[in-house]
């Protein structure tokens, strides 16, 4: 069988591709995250957020169970205010797990709480440079 080439079809006629041009290596910024320090955020949001998310989803699961056995008639608006308090507080957990984490390279105390003041003032710290670097 004849190639689309052979045949004219599909751009027999048309110019040769154009290569793209190499990209250029960006250099470095010290914005970005240490590697350390991005999976030392990632376990603590990991256990911080997904906990009570998990708690929130098995909340719906109980309660549907708690129904269907006919153990307690469990109101719909009880099982709401639960789930929603547990997603409440596994958006919480992220919050924390990502602020309480220390940036140096030896890890932190084990719940991080003097590093949520430090890691704020970055946050403000890194929104005015971008700010002030903006026409």
């Amino acid at each position: 069988m004849a190639s689309p080439k052979e045949t004219g079809g599909f751009g027999a006629n048309s110019a040769p591709a154009v290569k793209p041009a190499p990209k250029q290596a960006k250099p470095k910024s010290n914005q970005t995250i240490p590697p350390v320090v991005a999976n030392r955020m990632a376990r603590r949001v990991a256990i911080c957020a997904a906990t009570p998310t998990a708690l929130g989803m098995a909340s719906f699961l109980v309660s549907y169970w708690l129904v269907s056995r006919q153990i307690i008639d469990v109101p719909p608006a009880l099982t709401l205010l639960v789930s929603g308090g547990f997603f409440l507080l596994g958006l919480l957990g992220l919050s924390y797990g990502l602020f309480s984490s220390s940036w140096l390279e030896a890890p932190g105390s084990f719940l991080g709480f003097e590093q949520i003041g430090v890691n704020i003032q970055r946050l403000r710290n890194g929104a005015v440079a971008r700010r002030s670097e903006q026409p």
